[in-house]
């Protein structure tokens, strides 16, 4: 049963039931999202201690951002995850709690809870086998979206079905992560995501994103202004910091905001970063995020020192929507400057005041009731996403080694997971639907 993700971004939250067994995969949030709509639906005949496991295919709120709540409803049962992910789950859910008390006051849970998450968390290594209940077994492979992403292979009932759960994938190269794993050896049925999966969601190569990037840092230094990159702590500014790595810019670049401990998380697990990047770090002792040139702004202090700065200078800082964090102080001081741009570099859910910008509003409110006019640049660049775009969704579902009989279409728009939906059918004769939130399926 689909308790969130489906025909729609956020709140990821799926059971599996088994003969023996009900399995929860992921329990996320709607960022974006107000009231109910930012959680899964749970009918009230609902019992979390009939639940026998979680799976947790990585540390993003729309996927984990509900697991604590769980454990303070009473959950006491397993959580099943990678290394990296239980790391950088926590990292953003006690950044989740600060955010959530600076906007509303309070929190939907506390710390003691993701203690008892932390607590409960059996990590796994990709490719290790593992008997989760009775009648399922786990193993654990690449997805190639965020520092230990996992696709869930489910061998259920000694092989009787193979479930695969994708989670959010990204089927081609990036700087930090190998293209998601497709050899499996069987994969009767298959959950997968599109979060890009209509026509129109063809990303450019990484090179020609990342030689955009660069002019417009270029062009803007050149006449004086500031760029600023809203950006995901986890992920997406690594993948930025990669690129102004490999490249000669010659202004300042600062970081901001859980950048810097989610730096240190990857320092820790060079082992789930691409194999160049791996051979990078442990055989040549050359660890990029601990370059130099960048800069941590670690106070308010130093914040305040850097936004005086009159110079040229890049900053990256959460969060990635602007839907807080300290990427919000810089948009308040250089919002109305016209030397200065704005980059966008990921998916901005709607109701954020990213998308808000996005979209081409001149003036935004912000959580606090003040108004910020637009006048600086505003630009988005495709192809830096950990998602897959529609080609390379197609493409991970055509190099599997053993296509599924059947495909379920979650984590997207209506129109993308309909599209997707269609195409699937069409292109491989798989059965392919959507599921609406709370429908069930049956796979035998």
């Amino acid at each position: 049963m689909f308790l969130g993700s489906g025909r729609e971004v956020g709140r990821s939250c799926i059971i599996l039931q088994t003969p023996n067994s009900k399995i929860m995969l992921d329990c996320g949030i709607s960022v974006g999202a107000l009231g109910k709509d930012q959680f899964p639906i749970f009918l009230s005949d609902f019992d979390i201690n009939s639940i026998d496991a979680i799976v947790l295919s990585h540390a993003h709120l729309d996927h984990s951002g509900f697991i604590p709540y769980l454990y303070k409803l009473g959950y006491k049962g397993p959580i099943y995850c990678t290394e990296p992910t239980r790391e950088l789950t926590a990292l953003l859910q006690i950044d989740a709690i600060q955010l959530m008390h600076k906007e509303t006051g309070k929190s939907l849970y506390t710390i003691s809870d993701i203690k008892k998450m932390i607590k409960h968390t059996i990590p796994l290594r990709y490719k290790e086998v593992t008997d989760i209940t009775s009648d399922v077994r786990l193993i654990f492979e690449n997805a190639g979206h965020l520092l230990g992403s996992a696709i869930s292979h489910f061998n259920i009932t000694n092989g009787k079905i193979n479930i695969i759960y994708t989670g959010d994938i990204k089927y081609s190269i990036s700087n930090l992560f190998d293209p998601a794993f497709t050899q499996f050896l069987r994969s009767e049925a298959i959950i997968m995501e599109a979060t890009y999966g209509s026509p129109n969601d063809i990303s450019p190569r990484l090179e020609e994103s990342e030689k955009e990037i660069i002019s417009i840092v270029k062009k803007t230094a050149e006449r004086g202004g500031k760029i600023l990159i809203p950006s995901f702590a986890v992920g997406r500014a690594q993948e930025l910091m990669l690129i102004f790595d490999k490249y000669d810019i010659d202004v300042p670049i600062y970081i901001d905001g859980m950048i810097y401990d989610a730096n240190s998380i990857h320092s820790t697990y060079p082992k789930y970063l691409a194999y160049n990047l791996q051979r990078q770090i442990i055989d040549e002792n050359d660890n990029p995020f601990e370059n130099e040139r960048f800069i941590n702004v670690a106070s308010g202090r130093e914040r305040e020192q850097v936004l005086n700065d009159e110079k040229p200078y890049i900053v990256i800082a959460t969060s990635g929507m602007l839907n807080g964090g300290p990427i919000l102080e810089y948009l308040k001081k250089f919002g109305s400057d016209n030397k200065s741009t704005l980059i966008f570099v990921g998916y901005q859910a709607q109701g954020t005041l990213g998308y808000k910008i996005q979209k081409g509003e001149k003036e935004i409110q912000l959580h606090n009731g003040k108004t910020v006019d637009i006048n600086l640049e505003v630009r988005t660049v495709d192809g830096l996403s950990g998602h897959s775009d529609r080609k390379q969704l197609l493409n991970f579902i055509g190099h599997l080694k053993n296509k599924p009989k059947r495909i379920l279409v979650n984590h997207g728009e209506v129109s993308k997971t309909l599209s997707l939906t269609e195409a699937i059918q069409k292109i491989f004769n798989i059965e392919a639907y959507a599921p609406l939130n709370l429908e069930s399926m049956r796979f035998l």
